[in-house]
């Protein structure tokens, strides 16, 4: 994807850009296709593609939402999808970028230098440990592709506000992981608000986002640690 064609797409999920926000994302773009030459951030090794499976796709999420001045926790943000993309986007946006591989978040360091950006907290942090101490923070909590959704909701939810939203982007949502959810949702006080499915352009691949709602405050016991995670999994 071009990034004339970018910008088109963008204007169909209502999202105008600024000249300093286009010259951020290529700045943003660039450099990660830079360090990536030495450091393995994505698999992803030309700019079209930056712009079709990291950008675009990580501001599909405004199918859901429009973010104006509320924080967010990205978890296992990586080089920083979907996270750093909607820090550039929505400029109000308190964001928080969360992952355990310090390579990654050196990177990110880096790249927030790179961008000037005022609006993005970054933790070197598992997300459970993360979470035991930050119960009832967020507005919202995103994660793309990072774990089965039944294990992703025991490490998200308990930092969500009551009536906050975790946005889950996965390529690959199965009805069957979607099934094996529904005691964890209950267990830990949420549900499922929407769900939508579509295609990225140019034959970009097949995504799903779940809207999920914390209706009441987590259980004191969760997150457990992440071996009690994988051991005894909510189901």
């Amino acid at each position: 994807m071009k990034e004339n064609e970018f910008l088109n797409e963008l204007t169909k999920l209502n999202i105008n850009l600024t000249t300093e926000q286009e010259e951020k994302l290529k700045i943003y773009a660039e450099f990660l296709l830079t360090y990536n030459e030495h450091t393995n951030l994505t698999a992803i090794k030309n700019i079209d593609e930056v712009y079709l499976k990291h950008f675009y796709d990580s501001l599909t999420i405004s199918k859901i939402v429009t973010f104006t001045n509320e924080s967010l926790l990205d978890i296992g943000t990586g080089a920083g999808f979907p996270g750093l993309v909607l820090a550039i986007v929505y400029p109000n946006l308190q964001v928080t970028l969360l992952d355990s591989n310090n390579k990654k978040i050196k990177f990110l360091q880096e790249c927030l230098t790179k961008l000037n950006l005022s609006n993005v907290t970054l933790i070197n942090k598992r997300a459970e440990d993360y979470a035991k101490i930050n119960r009832e923070k967020f507005d919202f909590v995103t994660s793309r592709a990072v774990a089965e959704l039944r294990i992703l909701l025991e490490l998200g939810i308990p930092t969500l506000k009551v009536n906050g939203h975790f946005l889950v982007m996965k390529a690959n949502l199965t009805l069957e992981e979607k099934n094996n959810s529904l005691v964890a949702l209950k267990e830990l006080s949420s549900k499922i608000n929407s769900t939508i499915e579509f295609s990225l352009p140019n034959n970009g691949g097949f995504r799903t986002i779940l809207d999920i709602i914390k209706t009441n405050k987590t259980k004191s016991i969760y997150p457990r640690t992440y071996d009690k995670i994988k051991k005894k999994i909510l189901k």
